[in-house]
Order: C-alpha cells, then structure tokens, then sequence
C-alpha cells in the first residue's frame, strides 16, 4: 500500500473498538495543525476527516479554542452585548445565561456543541416543571402544597428568548471565527401566539379620558391614547422634549428600571427618537398638568427634587413604572375594562387607522420599527369594525 501524502488524514482504531481520526487543518490563527476527531465507526470518521478536508480546500479555517459556553458567555455579555447594546437588552440576556444556558449547557464546548444536543435540552426546558424539575424536589416542598408537581412551564414566549440568546451569542463566535457554523440556527421552537390586546372603542376611549379627568396624571392618559407612546416614553418625557407654543414633541429617551436603578435611556428602537405634532387635546391637557406640577412643587417646598421630568411624584422624583398601576388599576376598574396599560397604544393605532389615516403616517406616529408591525396591530380591530366591514360586503353582493 502507498503511502499516504501530507494532508491525507488517518485513521485508526482504538483498543475500546471506536475510531480515531487525524487530518492537519488551518486555525483561524493562522497556525497548522493536527487535529483529531472520534466515532464509533470507521465510517462516521471517514464523514468528519472529508468535511475538515472540504473546509480547508474552501480556506474556512478552523477554530483553535477549547472555550466552553459558560466561558464563552461571560465575555460575549461583557465585551459584546454590554458595550453595544441597551442596558435593558443586557439585563435581559444576562439573566437568560445564568438562570437557563449556563445550567443548562454551560460545560459543553462551543466548537463541539451539536445541534441535536440544543434540540434535545430545549425540549427537555419546555416540558420540565420549573418547581420541582419533574417532581425530583417535592420533598423538599419547592411545589404545591399537595406535595404533587403542579408542571408549571415555561412559556413559549421563553423558550424562545433562551434560543434566541444562545443563537445570538453564537452568531457572534461564527463573526470571530471561534466556530464554522451557529447549530442553534438549525434548531426550530414552537412559535408563541402573541395577544395584543382587545383594545378600545372610540365610545370607550371617550369614557375612560372624561374618568381620567379627577386623576392627577390625567395627561399621561391623554399622550398614551391620542399619541400611542409607550409607558417608558411616558414617564421619561421631560418638558424639555415639549414646545407647547409651536405644538411639538421630541420623543428621545424612555426611562426603565436597570440594575436596581431609574435611568433614562434611548427609545426601543431607532425609529422611536421621533418628533410629532400636538393635537390642542394634548396641549391643553399638557398646559394643565404643567399648572399642577407647579402647585405640587410650592407644596413640597425643600423635598422638591427637580428631574426636569413632566409626570412625577408628589415630589418630584421619577415615577417607577411598575407603580403606575396604582393609577391605572382603579381607572379601568371604574370603568368596567379588561386591558393593560400598553393597550392603550394599540387603541390609538386601530383608532387612527379605522378614520382613514395612511399606515406609514400612523407607523411615524406610534415609531414602530416597520409599517408590519402598525398592520399586525390592526388586525386585531374590535368585532364592531370587522361586523361594519362584513356587513358592507354582504349588503354590496346581496
């Protein structure tokens, strides 16, 4: 027999009976090397030597790190995501890695990682009860009180923010040549079904501003249902975003809880920072709260912290914005309603699309990233609106 060139590869057997695979390969440091590979038949090796081969005829080098994805995913969140992204987006990613990904698969390597091993433990997260992990812990009382597993699951919603983290962070290894390919790209979840919302009548919208009237933050509810901002938007205005002589708003920053702290920050999106016309409603209703502000702070006198913000607290300071339910939950209960605050947006755009306005005129008003977004909205339109468009066609073919 021959014998075999430089760069051939080689394969052998092992005393256990599995297969041992060499071939020389490029590393994406530049530096040639032998790397080995392993399998249970000779077959499946001769499989991962010719792909290696293939990759380095095509000048895809290959990876020369051993890092495991816990490792991994401290320098991705800290160099990466921390530095590029919003806070709020970092707090997010970060709580998914360390409550779910590093748990989950944090000692496996990200250069061996395979894409049935993402497929199987995601499975695996969806259907474990998150108390008591399959009933493993009931002993210890971490479930019902019945002592039986009560299976409560994540929600897909969830799943899917896990997978979308380990792709993201992934992509980001296949950017830095640390992989050849992202295997949680081949891993499909469930989709989650997504409610936005009933929404309001005009008749509705109508009763709930009269009722928020007697309410110190009347006007919140006034820019949140005739300019559709969003509640973050809301409680990070500040009157210096305001020209209520030209009637004009600068939507720029939103405030969010980060860290344990109130902070402003930039909008949702790029298309967020945007500037919108103020209808007279709004200007009065911002002319009258302004009116209010500065009673409250001759009121509050040396316990004034002056923030520049347009809906305070009694003193001043930010509003939290998990607390504007306090207002918001007595406000909807006198008046008989089941929506949460953030519907209140979607009711301006149903509202402004159902009085003929163009979609990309209601798309700058409400900063939705894509004029999709604004129709995917507006398709959840009251049943009167979709019985008044039936009831036309029926009449129209009758």
């Amino acid at each position: 027999m021959a014998k075999r060139a430089n760069g051939e590869g080689s394969i052998t057997r092992r005393k256990d009976g599995t297969y041992h695979g060499r071939v020389y390969v490029t590393t994406t440091s530049g530096v040639r090397k032998r790397v080995s590979v392993y399998g249970k038949t000779r077959d499946e090796i001769r499989e991962k030597v010719t792909e290696l081969q293939a990759q380095e005829a095509k000048g895809v080098p290959q990876p020369d790190t051993n890092m495991k994805l816990d490792d991994y995913l401290t320098y991705w969140l800290a160099r990466v995501v921390k530095v590029n992204r919003r806070p709020k987006t970092y707090q997010g990613y970060e709580s998914v890695a360390r409550v779910h990904l590093v748990p989950g698969l944090g000692r496996k390597k990200i250069r061996t990682l395979r894409a049935a091993e993402v497929r199987t433990w995601l499975a695996q997260v969806a259907a474990e009860c998150q108390c008591c992990k399959h009933g493993l812990d009931v002993d210890r009382k971490r479930c019902c009180a019945a002592g039986e597993c009560c299976r409560t699951l994540l929600s897909r919603r969830m799943v899917q923010s896990i997978h979308a983290v380990l792709r993201n962070a992934l992509q980001n290894a296949v950017r830095e040549k640390l992989i050849t390919r992202n295997v949680a790209q081949l891993v499909q979840v469930p989709t989650p079904t997504y409610d936005t919302g009933k929404g309001l009548s005009l008749r509705q919208a109508r009763l709930l501003l009269k009722e928020a009237e007697k309410d110190r933050l009347h006007a919140l509810y006034v820019l949140a249902l005739v300019m559709g901002m969003r509640r973050g938007e809301l409680l990070g205005l500040g009157w210096d975003s305001i020209d209520l002589d030209r009637g004009s708003l600068i939507v720029e920053r939103a405030l969010q809880r980060v860290n344990g702290a109130l902070t402003l920050v930039k909008p949702k999106t790029r298309s967020s920072v945007r500037t919108v016309p103020l209808p007279p409603v709004v200007v009065k209703a911002l002319e009258q709260h302004r009116e209010r502000q500065a009673q409250e702070r001759a009121a509050a006198g040396d316990t004034w912290t002056e923030t520049g913000l347009v809906f305070t607290s009694r003193v001043g300071t930010a509003l939290e914005p998990d607390n504007l339910r306090r207002s918001w939950y007595p406000l909807r209960k006198r008046l008989g309603l089941e929506l949460r605050f953030h519907d209140l947006r979607h009711s301006c755009v149903t509202l402004l699309l159902d009085l003929g306005v163009p979609p990309h005129v209601v798309q700058q008003i409400a900063g939705h990233s894509g004029i999709e977004v604004t129709m995917k909205v507006y398709a959840h339109a009251s049943l009167d609106e979709m019985r008044k468009g039936l009831d036309k066609l029926g009449s129209r073919l009758s």
